[in-house]
């Protein structure tokens, strides 16, 4: 079965026919348990974005700031499997039919095995990875596999990035370039910055891929700011921590509906 990458390019295809950016939303598997993330993914794709991204809980997360890092200690400690990784896409893509796709460090898949790895993913209707620490220049093994089942490889860049070493992340990479908007960790910021958008300027330069911010957005007024230069807007921690704050599970429910909801107008410039 083909993953669902043509899906992918289509989503952030007709945003950009509609004059704005994508919201991508970030949420880990298995946060607060297996089917209450599940319900949380479907939360945020009924409440306004258009992708998700969910994480597959790692013990050693060297992009996850502090927030994220809780959310993943939760999952890890009841036990989430890369099984129910995979049924939280299926399920999500299944209930709204969004693009949905797994971010993940490279260990877990090298253990688990990149052959059956990427074609359970394609099967459960996966739209593919966002792989952070991931060097370019060991990834034939992955693209390779990655390709065959039709699944995009989202390749992370950062403002230190050099022109030549955004060309090559770029020429490996699929679905779309993820531009980190600032030095550092997950989470939210008072601002997003001047850095990301000389970033989005650059990774243009060199690729005909989207590219999509994340990294600090964490409002409304923040997004309608990102949404004005780059292709997508990434949310992960703001999901997150409305989730942590929330007194019980159906307020967590109501809480990140809630905040696609405000996210996807200032996406659409009315913030």
């Amino acid at each position: 079965m083909s993953g669902n990458i043509q899906l992918l390019s289509d989503t952030l295809a007709a945003a950009k026919a509609e004059g704005r950016a994508a919201l991508i939303a970030y949420l880990p598997a298995g946060f607060p348990t297996v089917d209450g993330g599940i319900e949380a993914v479907r939360a945020v794709l009924d409440g306004g974005a258009d992708i998700v991204e969910v994480g597959l809980p790692h013990s050693d997360p060297v992009l996850d700031g502090p927030v994220i890092q809780t959310a993943d200690d939760i999952a890890l400690r009841g036990g989430v499997r890369i099984a129910d990784v995979l049924r939280t896409v299926r399920e999500a893509h299944a209930a709204t039919g969004s693009p949905i796709l797994v971010m993940t460090y490279w260990n877990p898949i090298d253990r688990y095995g990149v052959e059956r790895f990427t074609a359970e993913l394609a099967e459960a209707g996966g739209a593919g990875c966002i792989l952070p620490d991931l060097p370019v220049q060991e990834s034939a093994l992955w693209r390779e596999h990655a390709e065959k089942h039709a699944l995009a490889t989202v390749f992370v860049v950062a403002p230190s990035s050099r022109d030549a070493r955004l060309a090559e992340i770029t020429a490996a990479g699929s679905g779309f370039v993820y531009a980190a908007s600032l030095m550092g960790v997950t989470g939210t910021r008072e601002s997003v910055g001047a850095q990301a958008e000389d970033l989005v300027r650059r990774t243009r330069a060199t690729t005909d891929l989207p590219v999509c911010v994340g990294l600090g957005v964490s409002n409304a007024t923040q997004a309608a700011e990102v949404a004005g230069f780059a292709d997508g807007v990434i949310v992960g921690s703001a999901f997150v921590k409305r989730m942590l704050d929330a007194p019980d599970h159906p307020a967590a429910i109501a809480a990140v509906r809630d905040l696609a909801g405000e996210l996807a107008k200032g996406v659409r410039g009315q913030a």
